[in-house]
Parts: C-alpha cells; structure tokens; sequence
C-alpha cells in the first residue's frame, strides 16, 4: 500500500511528548475534589513517569497559588519549581510547601533527560577505553543547541556556549569527560532542558489550610459545670478560671458542647432518663427555647458579651475555642413555631422527632434537607456558621454531618471558603467507612476516627497503614479521641489509669491531631452499665463539677505528652511518614514518626496491655528511620528521661504500665 494515500494525521506528528505521567498524587476521584494542604508544613507530591527506550527522566512540580490554568506562554504569577527525585518502579516524587491559604495548584512535568542519557554513556564508553571523541563533539552540539533555546537566561547561554567550545576543545578526553559529568554541568543542563515537548500531568487541586487544621491538640469542656453548684450552672466567667490549666497542658483548641439555650419539651434527666425534674439542665443538644435558638446564648451561661471575654481570654493564653455546629432543634426552637415546613412530618401532622432505633430523642427534632423550603433553611444555617464566625470562633465540630445532605455540605463549605479561608470543620461522623470519606473529600479539614475501637496490635497497625500509608492520606485528616461524652471504651473501663495513659500516649504520638473530653485526665471509668459505652452520671444530661487538684490526675503527664508533640511538630504533623515496625509480643506496638528528610526522628513503643509488664525485641526497618545497620545509635526516652544505646534492627524492650506504658524515644545521630 502507498503510504501516502494514507498520511499520518497533523495532530499526531504534533504531539512529540513521549513521557506518560500517570498515578499522581495528591489527587481525589480523579480531581473531582481538591486534596488537602496545611500552610507550612511539607506536602508529598508523587507521581509514576516512564517513557519508550532507555534514556533516563526528568520530573518536576509546579506549583502556584489559586486555582488558574497553565498558560501557554507564560507561568502562573507565584508558581515554584521543585524537582523530583526518582524512586524505584519508576516512581518520582517532591515535597513541596504552599504558602498561601486557600485555593492552590500543581503539575507534574515529565521529559526525557537527553544529557543524562548522553552522560552516562559517555562515562561507560570511555571507561571501557572506547574513542570518545565523536560522543564529546556530539555533547558539545547538545550544548550549543541549547543556548540557542528563547527561554534560557544570559547567565545561562554564556555558560551553555562555553560548554560547547570546551567539550570541542583540543585537550585530553579525560578532562572533558569529566567536564561533561560533573554536578554543575548536569545541574545546568537540567535547568535548560528544552521543554517544547515535555509532558504535563495537570493542573491539580489543593485546598490550603492554616497549620491548626493539619496539626492539633483538643480539649472538650462543658462551662456550665465549670463553677457549678448544683443546681446552679456554672458560667462563662466561672469557666474563664478553667482556661490557664487546659492551655498549661498544651491543647490549642478548646471545644465548647452547644452554648445555646436548650428546651424544656421532653427534655431529659440524669443518665438519658425521659423525665427531667426541676433544676435538671438537659442536653445542650436540643437546641432552642423560648430565650432563642441557634444564634443565642443560653442564659445560664450569661451573655453573649460574656461568650466574646471568653473567647477573648482563650485566645490571649494561644486557645482557640471551637463552637458545636449541631444542626437540629428541640421542640421549643423558634424555628419550629416560624418555618415549620424546615421538619419533618408524620402522617398526623405531628414533627418526627429523632431516632437511632431503639433508641429515642424526644427532645430533638431533625430538619429536613429535603424540605420545599431547602433553600430557605440552607441560608439560615449559613447565617448560623456566620454569626459565631463574626464572634471570633473560626473552629467548628459538626455534629453527625452524615446525617445531613452531601450536597448541603458542599455548598456551606465553599460558601465560608469563599468569605473565611481560614475556617476548620471536624467532622463527627461515626459511620461506614465510605461516607465518612465522602465527607472529607468534600472538604471537612479533619474527621473522628474508629480510634477508639482500635485496641490491638494488629487493629492498630491496620488503621495506622490505612491512614498513612494508602491514598486516603490525599484527603483525610484524623483526629484521634480517647473519649468523648459518649463513648467510654471498655478498654478504659477495665484498665484503670495505665490504660488512659496508654491510649493517651497512642493518640499524641501516632496522629497529628488528637483530643480528650475533660474528666479524662482524672482516669473517669464508671459506665451506666456493664456493655455500655455511656458514662454513668454522664455530663451530657447534668452538671459535673470536678476537683481538678486531685494527686491521681494525669495532668502532668498528659502536659508532658503535648511538650513532646510540640517538640517534634515536623515528625508527628506528617502522616505520611509514619511506619509500623515489628515487635516480638503480640501486646506491643512499634511505630516511628520522621520528617521527610529524617532530621528528626522519634520511634514509639507502648505496651497495650494496661495490666501486666511486657517485654520483648524491636525489629526495626532501619531504611525508613534512615540509620545503617553496622553503626550503633542513641536513643533518649522523652517520657522517662533515660537514653540507650542501640545496635541495629533487633534491640530489648520492657515496658510495666503501672510505671510507664510506654517509650517515646528520640534517635540522636549515630556513632
């Protein structure tokens, strides 16, 4: 056949890229959502290259600030350049470190490292006593070509020129071999590699956030029953009193259960129980009386001038007070008399309050997203997010967001972004795995966990790798709990304090965010009743005033965790780097944390079991603690104070709960 009665199509020959990026990363369903960025911490960025034939790549990351396109000819105002390194199974992958909050973008460019291939073969030909002459003259025309390119500055072309006259020079082949391989030259001719025909691997997205979102310590505390006296609720300025000890143990935010007024129709008693007697304060999650709803205060706990000192105070010892974003309403909500078309009805005509079968909350009222009137009730809860952020809280907890429409929460999300970009939602969602991803791809800044539920070595070495070591990591945030008003795990029923130690140190070390509800401290354990999870008097239903003096609290111990913390922010805040190690007793757990660059380095050993010693043998995966194995290294113990020297992958630990449950061991150079 005639080839030319069959031309190959224009648009082909256009396209000379020969190198396929593919599998980038971060990325979520394909670029559907932004993947999530924290304000000056590292990013990894990665991405598999490979092209036809044997010459080696050349990758790098673009990056730059907003959400622009690539311009055909000319780069994004802002945007970076950071190369990546090639790993094995042709992956290559950067850190990059966005400095803006807000809407961010990358590319990964690939092409073909034309220099690095003729330079290698340049070294094994003359190495073997081959005639180099023709490859130096065809290095010199590389360089001379290239100094012809538009884009290269002067600086640049003058040394590309002087590079081609010398690789043509009459001299020794040996000094010109070595001319052509050292670092500077292959660094200039990687700066000036012709990018016509590169291949580009998007703009991807990235939503940045401030450091609190990626890096966090949280306590929950109810005010009212700070200064209370039964009967009588605690205040604001009562609670003020409590600030300067939780900032002293190292939290940076404070969580505040609803504030709001709470109802009186149905509301509940001690322990859950359906009928109240007087003086019983109810849960602050039936929002709305006849003194408000979602935008008041309750006036138990005084004004809402008294809420701004509050927050004003916190604020003043480096506390951020984060506000219950709990989107439902007792019976006695304003909402429910006003827009009663916001709930659902059942067929008598009555509102459907909330259930969890068997279980039931009279004193709640669901709303209906899928209310005639949606786009009425989606304003007013927007309005609702506005006017606690125009009183300084820029932190929120949502409550079971699940429940609620996705489409809702997309549309809230970007609507705050767009006027507070610094804003930071936790989502509370206890549920299947794929929704409570759903909700973080949607743009929650962190999630609850299944933290508490894990307990075992190889519970906990699988959720550690799932977050940390799959895609998961692009999109979701954990937030480790210890407890939380309602979940008191058996574990911490049974153990005694050695197991909230335990399980302290396990949330402040292996997670970048972790939070304990107040009471914690004081090894709190009674539950209501045997197999349950609820705390008997819990404070969800009646005041709980505490003597915070008491000798047993493990105040100082958890204030010692957050040092830590604090003092290895690099390590604990990058998820990504953390690794499991193996130990030889099925109750212990080996895990380290590491910058990307293993500047710092620190390797937890916890014994999960809270009631006996447990002794045994580390094996540990020393490339990813970047250490040899033929050098001996110190490791000091920054919870118990004592420092070891190590040798290699297999070394001795005994941990007594009672004493100590765990090690929180820092490597220091080696010898």
């Amino acid at each position: 056949m005639n080839s030319m009665s069959n031309p190959v199509p224009d648009r082909l020959l256009g396209d000379r890229r020969r190198v396929v990026v593919e599998h980038v990363r971060p990325s979520v369903d394909g670029g559907e959502f932004p993947a999530k960025a924290t304000r000056g911490l590292p990013l990894r960025v990665s991405a598999r290259a490979f092209a036809d034939g044997h010459d080696p790549l050349l990758a790098w990351v673009w990056h730059w600030p907003g959400a622009k396109p690539l311009a055909p000819d000319a780069p994004p105002p802002g945007m970076a350049e950071v190369p990546m390194e090639a790993e094995p199974q042709d992956m290559f992958g950067a850190w990059i470190k966005p400095r803006r909050l807000g809407a961010w973008s990358f590319a990964v460019v690939g092409i073909l490292d034309v220099w690095g291939g003729f330079a290698r073969d340049l070294t094994i030909r003359f190495e073997a006593g081959v005639d180099v002459e023709l490859d130096l003259a065809d290095g010199a025309a590389l360089a001379a070509a290239r100094a012809e390119l538009p884009a290269i500055s002067k600086s640049d072309r003058r040394a590309l020129t002087a590079l081609a006259a010398k690789l043509g020079a009459p001299t020794p082949p040996e000094a010109r071999v070595q001319l052509a391989t050292r670092e500077a030259t292959m660094g200039l001719m990687r700066r000036t590699a012709d990018l016509s025909h590169a291949t580009i691997a998007g703009p991807y997205q990235l939503w940045v956030e401030r450091e609190i979102a990626g890096y966090s310590a949280w306590y929950e505390m109810f005010p009212r029953s700070e200064g209370a006296v039964p009967p009588r609720s605690g205040t604001f300025k009562l609670a003020r009193r409590r600030l300067p000890a939780i900032a002293a143990m190292g939290f940076s935010v404070l969580y505040l259960p609803p504030i709001h007024p709470i109802g009186v129709t149905h509301r509940k008693g001690p322990n859950n129980v359906t009928e109240s007697s007087p003086g019983d304060p109810g849960s602050p999650w039936a929002i709305g009386s006849s003194a408000g709803g979602h935008t008041a205060v309750d006036p138990g706990l005084g004004t809402i001038d008294d809420f701004d000192e509050f927050v004003a105070a916190a604020q003043a010892i480096g506390l951020e007070v984060a506000l219950d974003y709990a989107l439902q309403c007792s019976p006695d909500h304003p909402w429910v008399a006003e827009h009663p078309e916001w709930f659902r009805h059942r067929s008598d005509g009555s509102i459907r309050y909330a259930e969890n079968p068997p279980k039931q909350y009279q004193d709640i009222y669901p709303l209906d997203f899928d209310s005639g009137d949606a786009a009425g009730l989606w304003l007013a809860l927007r309005d609702v997010m506005r006017f606690w952020i125009g009183h300084g809280v820029r932190i929120f907890r949502v409550d079971n967001p699940h429940t609620k429409a996705f489409p809702f929460w997309e549309w809230l999300i970007a609507e705050i972004r767009r006027e507070s970009p610094d804003v930071v939602m936790l989502a509370e969602a206890f549920v299947r795995p794929a929704v409570m991803q759903r909700l973080a791809k949607i743009g929650f800044s962190q999630s609850y966990t299944y933290f508490t539920w894990r307990n075992t070595v190889w519970e906990l070495s699988q959720y550690l790798t799932e977050l940390s070591q799959t895609e998961v990591v692009d999109w979701f945030r954990p937030n480790f709990w210890v407890n939380t008003p309602d979940i008191l795990h058996a574990t911490l029923q049974q153990g005694g304090p050695p197991a909230f130690r335990l399980r302290a140190v396990l949330a402040a070390i292996t997670c970048p965010s972790w939070g304990m509800y107040s009471g914690y401290e004081l090894s709190e354990s009674a539950a209501v009743r045997e197999g349950s999870e609820e705390y008997l008097d819990s404070e969800k239903y009646q005041l709980r005033p505490r003597d915070w003096s008491s000798p047993a609290s493990l105040a100082p111990f958890i204030t010692r965790l957050n040092e830590i913390r604090n003092g290895h922010r690099d390590a604990i805040a990058q998820m990504s780097t953390l690794r499991l190690h193996h130990m030889t007793d099925d109750s212990m757990l080996c895990v380290s944390r590491s910058t990307p660059d293993k500047e710092d380095v620190i390797i937890l050993v916890v014994n999960l079991d809270p009631h006996h010693p447990r002794e045994a043998s580390t094996w540990l995966d020393l490339g990813a603690l970047g250490l040899a194995a033929d050098r001996p290294f110190e490791v000091h113990d920054e919870l118990g104070g004592e420092t070891y020297t190590w040798h290699g992958a297999v070394n001795y630990v005994r941990l007594d709960p009672v004493w100590l449950p765990a090690h929180v061991l820092q490597v220091r150079q080696q010898r």
